[in-house]
């Protein structure tokens, strides 16, 4: 595993934003910088970090881990949906088929926590879904829930049912029947294949596109940034103690800013030190490297450069 003193040097150059004209228009997501050119899109996935829809800071190699995992979930699923990927000409870059993104965040859960607890707990549905009274933060569900949310460009996403959904005229029910259908099967491939591993898919979300009137998987999958994860073995135990579970992806930030500075995504921007920096980092890695069964490999120094040097070799400028 990357060391903590290698996690520490590579600080000064984690990766915060990108600018490349001859790679197309660009659109500056929360962690991706994407750019659309003719049919392709170009996604760079930088080391930015959000939570509670602000961007807070850089994570070193975190751009790296979630795009390689993208990558290994793109090509472990194909066989249930097609997705966007053509090329990776970097370890921080997919190249992928352009897609006209259904504005919706697919999200499904298989325990209550997270957004769907802190809702729970205040007393409100979840995605116009009214849960059993006397359930307990990080209970699993009986099955697995389907609680989408609208995709917002500024602010914070709303979880909206799918009747809701419907009404808006966003997708027919023919549509919204495929996705719901889609992304339980990714659910299910990905709570198998990381039980293997000894790890719980709790939930995460899917964005999904449509080319030629067919259904595609588009921008990431079962990453830390957009599922969570925790132990197998240790599951059990710390619910029936009332603990929280072993966490290994983002909802440890999330978690940390909440208690230690009071910010659920309101106000200013609070400071995050370089040692939760790296710690998170270190969760990143572990994340990458139980998931897949691969040891996660690193340098340190520039990634803008490297990232310049393989998009020039492989001909995309």
């Amino acid at each position: 595993m990357i060391t903590e003193k290698e996690l520490r040097e590579q600080l000064p150059f984690n990766l915060e934003k990108t600018d490349f004209p001859d790679l197309g228009t660009k659109y500056q997501g929360k962690v991706r910088d994407v750019y659309s050119k003719g049919d392709r899109m170009v996604l760079i996935t930088t080391d930015r970090v959000s939570a509670f829809d602000r961007v807070l800071a850089t994570i070193p190699f975190k751009g790296q881990i979630l795009n390689q995992l993208a990558v290994f979930w793109f090509e472990k699923t194909k066989h249930i949906v097609k997705n966007h990927l053509i090329d990776v000409p970097d370890p921080n870059i997919m190249v992928g088929k352009k897609v006209g993104i259904i504005p919706i965040e697919v999200v499904v859960r298989g325990y209550l926590s997270g957004s769907a607890w802190r809702d729970y707990k205040d007393g409100k549905q979840v995605s116009g879904i009214s849960l059993p009274q006397g359930m307990r933060m990080n209970e699993r569900f009986k099955k697995p829930l389907f609680t989408p949310s609208t995709k917002a460009k500024v602010g914070h996403d709303v979880h909206i049912s799918k009747e809701e959904i419907l009404a808006q005229g966003t997708i027919d029910n023919k549509m919204m029947d495929k996705i719901e259908r889609t992304a339980f099967a990714l659910f299910d491939y990905g709570t198998q294949h990381c039980a293997k591993q000894g790890l719980i898919l709790v939930d995460t979300k899917y964005e999904f596109g449509l080319l030629d009137n067919e259904l595609y998987l588009a921008d990431e999958i079962h990453t830390p940034d957009s599922s969570r994860f925790w132990y197998l073995d240790t599951y059990q135990h710390l619910f029936d103690a009332g603990k929280d579970q072993r966490m290994i992806d983002k909802e440890y930030l999330r978690q940390w800013l909440i208690r230690e500075r009071n910010f659920i995504g309101d106000g200013p921007l609070p400071d995050i030190p370089d040692s939760i920096k790296i710690e998170f980092a270190q969760k990143y890695i572990q994340a990458y490297e139980e998931i897949t069964g691969r040891e996660f490999k690193a340098s340190v120094g520039s990634i803008i450069g490297r990232i310049k040097k393989n998009l020039k070799e492989r001909g995309y400028f």
